[in-house]
This record gives C-alpha cells, sequence and structure tokens, in this order.
C-alpha cells in the first residue's frame, strides 16, 4: 500500500470499488459495537420472509399510508423458489399503474435484507401515490427520487425505531454510534464518485470527447480523479474494463443512483424537521409521525407532473439538491476522523 498517491482498487473488497464495507473491521473505530445484532435479533426471534415485509409495510403505514392490498402478498415473490431458477436481485413493481403492486426479491433473514425490504416498498408507496396521475406522469420527479424514497425510510432504520419494534430493550448510548455511521458511510459515501463517473464515462463516450481507442483510459483517469483508486495490475486498451458494469453494457442510466444518495439525505433531513427532531440527524426516526408522512405522500403523489425543482421544494422547501445533509448526518463520524486524520496529508 502506498503511503501517497491512489489506492490500489483491489484493496477495498469490492469489484468495481464502488462499496467499501467489506474493508469495515480493518477501519472500525474502536468501541464502536452498537450492543446488538439485527440479523441476530430478526434469527432469534424466528422472524419469517413475511414478516420482514410487514416490519417495512407497518413503517408506512405508521406514517399514514393506506396498507397494500391483498394482491401484493398474493403475486409477489418473497421466496426463491426450489422449482426453477430466478433473478433474484430486489425489484418493486406497478404492474397496472393503479394497484397491482408487487416486489421481486428473494428474502434472507438479515439486518441487510431488512433494509433492502424498506427501500423496494418505497418503491411500491410512491407508485400508488401518484396513480390518479395520467400514465405520461406516473413516475419519479427526476431519475434520482424513485431511489431516494426508499433509502430515505432506510435512513430511518435507527436504534430508537429498533426499540419501538421491541428489538431492543434500550436504546444504546450516542457513544456507540460510529461504528453504525462507518459502516453506513462506507456502503453510501464511498459509493458518490463512483455513482458520478458511471455516466461521466459515457457521455463523454457518447459526445465523441472519448474516442474508441482511449475508452479504457478515460474510464481509469475518472476512477483516478473521483475515486483515488488506481489499477491492480497493467490496463491497455486491449481490457474494456467499464464492461465489466452491468449498467455500462446494457445502457442503463446510472446518474439516477448519484442523485438518490445526495436526495435521501435532503429528504430524510426535512421530515426530521417536520417531525420536530431536533436531536442528531442520524439519530433520527419518522417512525409514526403522521406530521412527517402527509409532507412526504404530498410530494409523492405529484408522480411527475410538476418539473423536480417544484416537487422538492414541496418537501424540502429547497429547489435546488443540498448535500450538506449528507455531512449534517455523519458530523460525529467526521469529527472523529478529523481528530484521527490531524497533521496527516489529504488527497491523492
Amino acid at each position: 500500500m502506498p503511503a501517497s498517491g491512489s489506492i490500489p482498487a483491489d484493496l477495498v473488497g469490492n469489484i468495481w470499488a464502488q462499496q467499501w464495507n467489506n474493508i469495515y473491521d480493518l477501519v472500525a473505530p474502536p468501541a464502536s459495537d452498537p450492543g446488538y445484532d439485527l440479523t441476530k435479533i430478526l434469527q432469534e426471534r424466528n422472524t419469517d420472509a413475511i414478516g420482514m415485509v410487514k416490519y417495512a409495510e407497518r413503517f408506512f403505514i405508521s406514517l399514514g399510508f393506506a396498507p397494500l392490498p391483498q394482491t401484493f402478498w398474493e403475486r409477489s415473490l418473497f421466496v426463491r423458489p426450489r422449482d426453477r431458477d430466478v433473478v433474484c436481485h430486489a425489484s418493486a413493481w406497478s404492474i397496472d399503474f393503479k394497484d397491482d403492486l408487487r416486489i421481486k426479491v428473494c428474502v434472507q433473514i438479515n439486518a441487510e435484507d431488512f433494509d433492502t425490504l424498506h427501500h423496494e416498498l418505497g418503491h411500491n408507496f410512491y407508485q400508488r401515490a401518484y396513480n390518479k396521475q395520467p400514465m405520461l406522469f406516473q413516475n419519479g420527479a427526476n431519475d434520482g427520487f424513485h431511489e431516494a424514497i426508499g433509502d430515505t425510510i432506510a435512513l430511518s432504520v435507527t436504534p430508537d425505531y429498533l426499540k419501538t419494534l421491541g428489538f431492543l430493550d434500550k436504546v444504546p448510548p450516542e457513544s456507540s454510534d460510529l461504528g453504525l455511521l462507518m459502516r453506513r458511510a462506507l456502503d453510501k459515501v464511498a459509493f458518490l464518485p463512483f455513482g458520478l463517473l458511471v455516466d461521466q464515462w459515457r457521455w463523454k463516450v457518447f459526445s465523441g470527447e472519448v474516442k474508441p481507442a482511449d475508452y479504457n483510459k478515460a474510464w481509469w483517469e475518472l476512477r483516478e480523479k473521483y475515486q483515488g483508486v488506481a489499477p491492480p495490475v497493467g490496463r491497455s486498451e486491449r481490457d474494456f474494463d467499464p464492461a465489466a458494469k452491468f449498467h455500462v453494457a446494457s445502457n442503463t442510466p446510472y446518474m439516477r443512483y448519484f442523485l438518490a444518495s445526495v436526495l435521501q439525505y435532503q429528504f430524510h433531513r426535512a421530515l426530521c424537521k417536520e417531525a420536530g427532531y431536533t436531536g442528531p440527524l442520524n439519530r433520527c426516526t419518522i417512525y409514526g409521525n403522521k406530521a412527517a408522512g402527509a409532507k412526504l405522500a404530498k410530494m409523492l403523489e405529484m408522480g411527475q407532473s410538476k418539473p423536480w425543482p417544484d416537487e422538492l421544494e414541496v418537501l424540502t422547501g429547497q429547489r435546488q439538491m443540498d448535500a450538506s445533509a449528507i455531512v449534517d448526518y455523519y458530523a460525529p463520524l467526521k469529527k472523529w476522523m478529523d481528530e484521527q486524520t490531524q497533521g496527516q496529508p489529504k488527497g491523492w
């Protein structure tokens, strides 16, 4: 590992270096144990796949949304079938643009899928909220909104929320938050530069700014510029590393994930303010708050019927995306990291 310069991309435990949570054990703050293991709690309670989904549905109901229709439970895929192969990557659907809502996911009883299900139902409740709009307006306000809604709800999966569910007898002290924040930051904050550069590369290719002879070179220049990572072995134009990312090979827009990574924190901060919460942003859960739910529903019902700044303003009072909410959310972790890196060179 070089003392300065870029990090070899293979050291962060992810094939694209897009998330760094696989190195959590190497960088976890001291005394970072939050005092509970959500996966263990779910398994000890003998939670099944339907129960996992019910917890997520209950969150939205607590905000004032109506329960999901019975057809959702009859027609969704919750468990991997034994008689055929299926694509288990989680997704959510509105089949008839009205109320035939479904999800497709092979639920595992663990903390990751607990968050994932809160995220996926965000799509379903958004789809139903705007189902009275003309069909052309039945979508998120911009590409990032649909992904951001479920992620916003997942940010409310806090120790306070888990205590409300009866999973915890008491809420761990704020001093135990550093580990939770580091784990989440290695997932979500580390993703931000990668989320930006994928379409940066594609747009440069489409515009002709990057020529075929430089496809791989341009890819790694962006990786180094935004992520600070370098290829672990020599690469040339005989390689086509961008195509190792499915969204590049399938021509699927990727900027939506970058936008959602910013918007979810901005939404979370606004909803916590509406709920009257004044503590650390990472501790806020809007579970059970009807005022926050009503404000969220007002925006969701608009679908794609207005320019996205108008819809953003309905929820947040702001007309521009504002990444300062990310800094607010991770403030305790940033303070600790600033102390640890004092006097150390920054950047690459």
